[in-house]
């Protein structure tokens, strides 16, 4: 069986442990988080590492209340994700910066512990078993190395939307399987059954990016080469902006340096963006250990 490393990007899960920090809200019958359902799908579907990436001061706490529970059945290891963590050239400059540098830079974090196909997630998001079914076949497989490979689990944005508020998706343009495009989209709703943004309803259908990737370790070079580069390109002690996956891999795609295979899967997607939404993925959950999808206790 091929090594391939789930990398699970949850820097933002908070400053301290406790009530209110969305990662580790208990949302299965025995106290389960979301990661729990995630890494025990990507575990059936034959990953064999997982890779945290957090802040350094949140280890001891990680490790006690989710790490060694999860080293009990797969390599664990973690990635440190540092405001900081930037070449020595900018540190003055944005040395009142208090905001992170976005999941560009989580996933450059791991570039000395990931030698090995990986599939990136978000901590807080449910994906679903099929999801990693897919992207483990594709990892799998050896593919044109003329331009860098790389893949996307991609899902409706109808089903991805929110009774409680505004999202931010990455709208994708697919052709023949191929990602085309694709736009980091602010403040979509949820409005009489449609998704609206700034007064234009998009289509329900449309394919959406939920920081699912498929990459391979050439991709850290580039990543490495293209945030000194965003770094230099922006205004003294910048506050906000922030280096992004979609946008990365959206340019790498407009200079024609990368393909991007639209994988698809069929299960819903479901997350906490907003506190109410902890009641719909805890019914949900219910439901898919009713189906037989999960154990009671996983």
């Amino acid at each position: 069986m091929k090594d391939i490393t789930l990398v699970v990007m949850a820097a933002g899960i908070g400053s301290r442990f406790g009530q209110g920090i969305k990662q580790l809200e208990p949302m299965g019958p025995h106290g389960e988080i979301i990661m729990d359902y995630s890494i025990y799908d990507a575990l059936e579907a034959g990953f064999n590492k997982v890779v945290f990436v957090i802040r350094k001061d949140l280890e001891k706490d990680f490790d006690d209340i989710i790490g060694q529970r999860m080293k009990k059945k797969v390599r664990v290891e973690y990635a440190f994700q540092e405001l900081h963590d930037i070449p020595k050239t900018y540190q003055e400059r944005f040395k009142e910066r208090t905001k992170p540098w976005g999941t560009g830079q989580a996933i450059l974090a791991c570039k000395d512990l990931v030698h090995e196909p990986f599939l990136v997630i978000n901590a807080d998001d449910y994906y679903g078993k099929e999801a990693y079914q897919t992207a483990y076949r594709y990892l799998s497989q050896d593919h044109d190395q003329k331009k860098l490979p790389i893949s996307m689990v991609g899902f409706v944005l109808k089903n991805t939307l929110s009774d409680h508020g505004a999202v931010t998706r990455g709208l994708c343009q697919v052709e023949n399987h191929q990602l085309v495009d694709i736009v980091e989209t602010h403040n979509i709703e949820k409005v009489n059954h449609q998704a609206v943004t700034e007064g234009k309803v998009l289509p329900l259908d449309t394919v959406v990016s939920m920081n699912m990737w498929g990459l391979y370790p050439e991709f850290f070079s580039i990543l490495e080469a293209r945030f000194e580069t965003f770094l230099s390109s922006l205004k003294d002690n910048d506050l906000k902006s922030e280096y992004l996956l979609p946008t990365i891999i959206g340019d790498l795609l407009h200079e024609q340096k990368a393909t991007v295979e639209v994988l698809t899967s069929h299960d819903q997607w479901f997350g906490v963006t907003y506190q109410e939404d902890k009641y719909m993925v805890k019914e949900s959950i219910q439901k898919l250990i009713a189906e037989g999808k999960y154990p009671e206790k996983l």
